[in-house]
């Protein structure tokens, strides 16, 4: 153990914080150090944890694969097209929403939750955002910024600085509610090419824990090159206020 120069309390050293294996825990320690040095060491721990559970969910996605080709390749090795129609059928399989466990709307198909539906509707109502009109919204839009900017550092593949680009693959949301929800679902396995189940994802396990209405429509998000700003400001403004309310956040910080 290393002890603070001023008598506090002792620090933990840098083996004995990449031992947790709690993200939970290490989340809460940083919330509560005051040390630049500290959190600095934190923030590594974390980082490197989830790390170590990204690489060994890819080590056991790769063993899985290399499985399913064996197994292809004994079933169809006596015909000429057995593997390539075992790929195809693996390849049709619906993705599943890892909040609900139930299979997420095709890419190829974004309109079947309504039969006859237009997109044009949709869009246009999901995406009636309030313009932002406060005499400070600068300076609070700033300040949330930067608190979105605070609580996802540890995660990588997350780099936020807008309230545009920075969350179109979905992984930002995604990381700012693990961030308050380590145990909702596993931030590792996560894929910045399927951007419509990570919307799903965060948004509902945002409503679910936190009470947190989804005011964003995935199915909208996607068919945007970029997410409109103001949408997602709200958003994440009405997010905020879900965790005050939950004393998930402190109130003497609040954008």
């Amino acid at each position: 153990m290393e002890s603070k120069t001023d008598g506090g309390p002792a620090l933990l050293t840098s083996e004995e914080l990449a031992a947790i294996e709690d993200e939970e825990v290490l989340n809460k320690m940083l919330d509560n150090a005051t040390d630049f040095e500290e959190r600095r060491m934190i923030r590594a721990a974390l980082r490197d944890l989830l790390k170590k559970k990204r690489d060994k969910r890819e080590e056991e996605r790769g063993s899985r694969q290399q499985d399913l080709r064996q197994q292809g390749l004994s079933k169809g090795g006596t015909t000429g097209g057995g593997v390539s129609i075992g790929r195809a059928s693996m390849n049709q399989q619906p993705s599943i929403n890892q909040a609900t466990g139930q299979p997420s709307p095709s890419a190829s198909t974004p309109f079947n939750r309504t039969a006859g539906s237009k997109a044009s509707p949709t869009a246009a109502s999901a995406q009636k955002c309030p313009p932002a009109t406060a005499p400070n919204a600068k300076n609070v839009k700033q300040m949330l910024l930067d608190w979105c900017r605070a609580k996802t550092e540890p995660y990588e593949g997350v780099d936020i600085q807008n309230f545009s680009s920075s969350w179109k693959d979905g992984i930002a949301f995604c990381a700012l509610v693990h961030r308050f929800f380590p145990d909702a679902f596993e931030y590792s396995i996560l894929n910045p090419n399927k951007p419509r189940d990570n919307f799903q994802l965060a948004f509902s396990t945002a409503e679910r824990l936190a009470g947190c209405p989804p005011l964003l429509d995935a199915d909208d998000l996607v068919r945007m090159k970029e997410p409109d700003w103001k949408c997602v400001y709200t958003y994440i403004q009405e997010f905020y206020r879900c965790l005050v309310e939950k004393g998930l956040v402190k109130t003497k910080k609040r954008p």
